[in-house]
């Protein structure tokens, strides 16, 4: 587990096993997923339903929810020297001074194109958090929201597509030239 930035956090992304039993889950599965919060971030803890059942009811995570349990497919080869928009969100999420603003946008664009899937939103010492899991590998992201206004958005959106616009590879011939590479 990794804390990240001052207010984003990465956490481990989700077990092919219980926690608790080391049983591991099977396809389709139902499971529980708690967060607890630590002096240094995050932890995740993946249970079966019975070992949900069976758990201390006193020990109280930040955050949980269920879910179905689902393979993560084969990665396929990502085409070289491209950086997609989840690879910059994972990157930035990374850094330890993230631009806030910058990984809300990319989240929300990412749980529009259906890429993360918003689970729960939390309110804590730091705001309100909002929750996010990759549904292919099982990743939990919790992302501050900045709370932007209106006049802010088209800032910040010129901002991530400035990011996105860098991370995409120039072309061995320069820019577009015409010309092959």
């Amino acid at each position: 587990m990794t804390t990240v930035g001052s207010n984003e956090w990465a956490i481990k992304h989700r077990s092919d096993v219980c926690s608790a039993t080391n049983r591991p889950f099977t396809e389709g599965e139902y499971f529980y997923t708690l967060l607890f919060r630590e002096a240094d971030g995050f932890r995740r803890e993946d249970l079966t339903e019975q070992a949900w059942a069976a758990r201390n009811e006193n020990i109280r995570p930040f955050s949980f929810w269920r879910s179905r349990f689902e393979a993560a497919p084969p990665e396929t080869p990502e085409p070289l020297g491209k950086e997609t928009a989840e690879e910059l969100f994972r990157r930035m999420m990374a850094l330890p001074d993230a631009p806030p603003n910058a990984c809300y946008v990319l989240a929300v664009m990412l749980e529009r194109k259906r890429v993360l899937k918003q689970i729960k939103t939390e309110n804590g010492d730091a705001g309100r958090m909002l929750v996010y899991e990759q549904p292919a590998t099982g990743d939990v992201f919790l992302v501050r929201d900045p709370q932007l206004r209106l006049d802010e958005l088209e800032s910040v959106q010129n901002e991530v597509a400035n990011l996105l616009r860098m991370a995409a590879p120039v072309a061995v011939g320069g820019p577009n030239t015409g010309q092959a590479p």
